[in-house]
């Protein structure tokens, strides 16, 4: 049980560099380049840390909370997709769908 919880821990930290290699690929210029690999992860935090996390400030619940995740880890996933790491980003899809499943098995919401 404790393992499925370092791998939530981890494919959070995957999410943060999926979002700043998306930021790097795409941005035009090495200004854009700095500003997209920065601010799309920093956004990521941002979100997470008002929302999703444990801690979160204005936590969300039940399906709101799903809704969320959802939303930062597909985005993460399409990410990787559209930056020509199509590989990566179904193993990456892979794993979310595992640790979400045994989330709810062991449940560790």
């Amino acid at each position: 049980m404790v393992l499925n919880l370092v791998l939530r821990f981890l494919l959070e930290i995957c999410v943060l560099m999926a979002y700043g290699y998306w930021g790097i690929q795409t941005g035009k210029g090495i200004f854009f380049k700095l500003l997209l690999g920065i601010g799309a992860p920093a956004l990521f935090v941002v979100i997470w840390s008002l929302f999703g996390s444990p801690k979160a400030t204005f936590p969300f619940n039940g399906a709101l909370h799903f809704i969320l995740e959802l939303v930062i880890f597909s985005l993460a996933v399409i990410a990787l997709y559209s930056t020509g790491q199509t590989q990566l980003a179904i193993v990456f899809a892979i794993l979310i769908i595992i640790n979400q499943i045994l989330l709810s098995v062991f449940h560790q919401r």
